[in-house]
């Protein structure tokens, strides 16, 4: 599957980039949830470990997931529940840990049918979805840790994965928030990273999103504020969605404030 290759690629990005820090460099926080780069990698960890277990092992999924399930209804934090089941993995030894772990995933996920369903906290995904999910969520929470080092990264057309993610919830962004779908989604015209130009949905003039595919992305992972950004809109609807633009799981979550996560 092309799909976990790319999140094979995306990870190995963001290994090299934490490769020289020493575990008092992990305990650098970002502006994102006052999590540190290391908080990041015990996340990254932990949520690959179950996309693996979603592949290879349901019940195995669901025995790991329902105390967390428990500890989250009671109002407890996700970090603290993911940072006790890692607990004896710290520093250089949690990085290097998650490393391993990419590995094992990426490469179950290569060898794995494109439409098997895998069982997940929410409805089942297919393979295809779960790992693009898994790349989605690597490339977002990376752009704190870039943030925090004050790098810029290098994107990559490998991108389109989570283009196509954010695309395909539009609905769920409205949904989450207990508002109609609009019917008509707008019609994108985004530059790619190698300069190719990706359309989606139907042409339009009265409802469109335009500019660089990198700042869509940003939105709809909700690492920039749309403010922060040089996309145009044009549209009620398109202004909305990329107001609010969700493409992960759970609760409704808002977005940065304009410049909460935005470096030069």
């Amino acid at each position: 599957m092309q799909q976990a290759k790319d999140f094979l690629e995306e990870s190995r990005d963001v290994a090299a980039l934490i490769n020289k820090l020493n575990d008092d460099d992990l305990q650098q926080k970002g502006d994102f949830k006052d999590w540190s780069i290391a908080d990041i990698i015990g996340h990254l960890y932990f949520w690959n470990r179950m996309a693996l277990l979603s592949l290879t092992d349901g019940e195995g999924f669901h025995s790991e997931f329902s105390p967390l399930a428990e500890y989250m209804l009671a109002g407890k934090d996700m970090k603290r529940y993911e940072r006790d089941v890692h607990k004896d993995l710290q520093g250089v030894d949690l990085v290097a840990a998650w490393r391993a772990q990419f590995e094992d995933t990426a490469a179950a996920y290569m060898e794995a049918d494109p439409s098997q369903r895998c069982v997940w906290a929410g409805p089942s995904m297919s393979a295809r979805s779960s790992i693009s999910a898994r790349q989605m969520e690597t490339w977002s929470h990376a752009q704190a840790i870039y943030d925090v080092l004050g790098k810029h990264r290098v994107e990559t057309d490998r991108l389109r994965n989570i283009i196509v993610l954010g695309v395909n919830t539009f609905g769920w962004s409205f949904q989450v928030r207990g508002e109609s779908v609009p019917e008509i989604k707008p019609f994108l015209e985004l530059s790619a990273p190698s300069g190719e130009v990706w359309h989606f949905n139907e042409p339009s003039e009265v409802n469109v999103i335009r500019g660089a595919a990198t700042e869509f992305a940003q939105i709809v992972t909700q690492t920039r504020n749309v403010a922060d950004t040089a996309l145009e809109m044009v549209g009620e609807v398109a202004n909305a969605w990329m107001s609010n633009a969700q493409c992960f799981a759970g609760g409704p979550v808002k977005p940065p404030a304009k410049g909460q996560r935005y470096t030069h």
